[in-house]
């Protein structure tokens, strides 16, 4: 066990394992559960029970009574081959795992969250799955989606249009949630896609009786299968298991650290929805991609020198500068309101332009668009050769500079790539009614 220092010896003194069901009462209050394990560097004055509603409790073991109720028997993940006979009859989806919760494994005798690392892994947790397809699948990498780093993107890339050649009809991304706009953002650029791509995630882990896991991985193969050949996020469109919304993977954004639907399309609508095993459009503004369409291409050159600085109240212009000398190729500057900065930041703003620096400006309102034009400020920054992105999200076009970079140094090539709505992440005009403020008085 990961248990160690006093709950370790708290345990075996009474002769405890995991996955055995206990008793522990402390100050007045009795729980009882299923002993589960814990992460290795977790501390030593807590256990962890799961109760019988489903959820995990951590007790302090402080001046606390445990007993035994029944011992339990821990049980192995069944790797075993299964005998998959392909359904001719149903389309070939592919999925891929880079880490996350929703492709996992769950060992009910200990509560312990195993990765699925196969096709087989995958459709023991998720038998359900086919019925929609013939699944092919496996685990490309199995990290924390915070340490996502650009060469991550090109080899997911990599790997899904290996799928779409070995004759996927479509293929899924199992990715942490933290990060995975930027992911989303990245793929669509790399990619010119002749079917769709479906990035899902589980914000709640698959032990939780309230998780999204099940639901959005269900969605996405339904998803993948569709006409629509763009590189989409598929989640939660409620907080309720009814309907999930396709987001286009260049205008969606996480926006609430546990909510199930906590993704949402910003200066835009969903793509469409999947409920009840149909897909539905719901934007008809941006015309998009339809299946074998285009021709598959990859371009997944990517400039990993490129910075993502906010402008606020006191930032220095050494920042500036320390990027410059760095020897950075590209700065993203999310400015505030229309997309502004301090006074004191144009200076080296004009040095970095002057030096071969591409200098990109984005909005941290979300909502609305940069417009330079409006103050001073604003002209001052474009006389200096900054490029603003209209309504483009800042993390989408820190990821669209990053690559265009690695496609173009050339000024003028790169200015009109970043003003050149590649893949739907911008619109020509927007709108406020995509800013709600419904409270429901």
């Amino acid at each position: 066990m990961s248990y160690h220092g006093l709950a370790k010896n708290f345990l075996e003194s009474q002769g405890i394992s995991i996955g055995d069901i206990i008793s522990i009462k402390k100050e007045g209050i009795e729980y009882k559960g299923m002993l589960l394990d814990r992460v290795e560097d977790a501390d030593e004055f807590h256990i962890v029970l799961k109760l019988d509603n489903g959820y995990n409790i951590g007790v302090a073991i402080d001046k606390a009574e445990i007993n035994l109720i029944n011992k339990g028997k821990r049980s192995k993940i069944d790797h075993s081959p299964m005998d998959m006979q392909k359904d001719p009859k149903l389309m070939n989806i592919s999925i891929i795992s880079t880490g996350g919760t929703v492709a996992s494994l769950i060992d009910y005798k200990t509560g312990a969250v195993h990765p699925a690392f196969t096709a087989d892994d995958l459709l023991r947790a998720t038998p359900e799955l086919m019925d929609e397809a013939n699944i092919q699948g496996k685990a490309i990498m199995n990290i924390l989606s915070e340490n996502m780093k650009p060469e991550n993107w090109v080899q997911s890339a990599r790997s899904v249009v290996d799928e779409i050649n070995n004759g996927a009809d479509g293929v899924v991304v199992a990715h942490g949630t933290d990060t995975m706009h930027y992911t989303s953002a990245a793929l669509s650029f790399m990619i010119d896609s002749t079917v769709p791509i479906i990035i899902t995630g589980a914000q709640r882990s698959s032990d939780r009786p309230s998780s999204d896991a099940f639901f959005n991985l269900m969605s996405s193969v339904v998803a993948a299968k569709s006409d629509i050949a763009e590189v989409m996020i598929c989640m939660h469109a409620t907080e309720s298991d009814n309907k999930a919304h396709l987001h286009r993977g260049t205008k969606v954004r996480k926006m609430h650290t546990s909510r199930r639907d906590t993704f949402t399309s910003i200066n835009s609508n969903p793509l469409a929805q999947v409920q009840d095993g149909k897909i539905k459009i719901i934007d008809t503004n941006y015309p998009y991609r339809k299946r074998n369409q285009t021709s598959l291409t990859l371009n997944d050159s990517f400039e990993p020198k490129v910075a993502f600085i906010k402008s606020y109240p006191g930032i220095t212009s050494e920042l500036i500068d320390y990027h410059i000398d760095k020897g950075y190729k590209g700065m993203l500057l999310e400015g505030t309101g229309l997309g502004h900065c301090p006074d004191h930041l144009l200076p080296p703003i004009r040095r970095a332009v002057d030096e071969g620096v591409h200098v990109v400006m984005s909005s941290q309102c979300l909502y609305g668009r940069t417009n330079l034009n409006v103050y001073s400020t604003g002209r001052k920054l474009l006389s200096a050769g900054v490029i603003p992105v209209g309504d483009m999200l800042p993390e989408t076009a820190y990821v669209k500079l990053a690559w265009v970079l690695g496609q173009s140094v050339n000024k003028e090539e790169v200015k009109n790539m970043m003003l050149t709505n590649l893949k739907g992440e911008f619109e020509v005009k927007s709108s406020s009614k995509y800013f709600s403020r419904d409270y429901g008085e």
